[in-house]
């Protein structure tokens, strides 16, 4: 287990995906297009037994409509989104990317792994208490006043 994740939600099983992560990387190395990585991540999810969902359907509302939707590249557990890269480092936007993917769905936790010149992964979260108070700011403002 690495040491920094005791306390955190889904620790064992975060444990348990970089674990996989880096079996993947050192395996295939880096220089591959993002859908090799993750059907070779989603096929030796699976061997590890875990169920790993690839590209699940997330909608984007706005003031209750759908106006959109993305794809999660995996759904690990039903508890995990990973967000898989094939750049030569990470950057602050695909961090963003995986937020935005957090605060979209009740998912709380996300990897985002990176297959470049390095192995780099991220752990993010995106508590379910912070998404209702961002869901809905008009019904907060509302009731200030009364």
């Amino acid at each position: 287990m690495h040491g920094n994740s005791v306390g955190l939600k889904h620790a064992e099983l975060t444990d348990k995906i970089i674990g996989v992560y880096y079996d993947v990387y050192n395996e295939l190395g880096y220089s591959f297009l993002e859908s090799v990585y993750e059907e070779s991540m989603a096929m030796a999810l699976r061997e590890a037994g875990l169920e790993a969902e690839p590209q699940v359907a997330v909608p984007v509302l706005f003031r209750g409509h759908q106006v959109g939707d993305f794809r999660a590249d995996l759904l690990i557990e039903h508890k995990i989104l990973l967000e898989l890269k094939a750049a030569r480092t990470l950057d602050r936007s695909h961090e963003a990317q995986l937020l935005h993917y957090l605060r979209a769905t009740e998912i709380e936790i996300g990897l985002l792994l990176n297959f470049g010149d390095k192995p780099q992964f991220r752990r993010l979260f995106f508590d379910n208490e912070r998404k209702k108070i961002r869901a809905h700011p008009c019904e907060s403002v509302a009731g200030v006043g009364q």
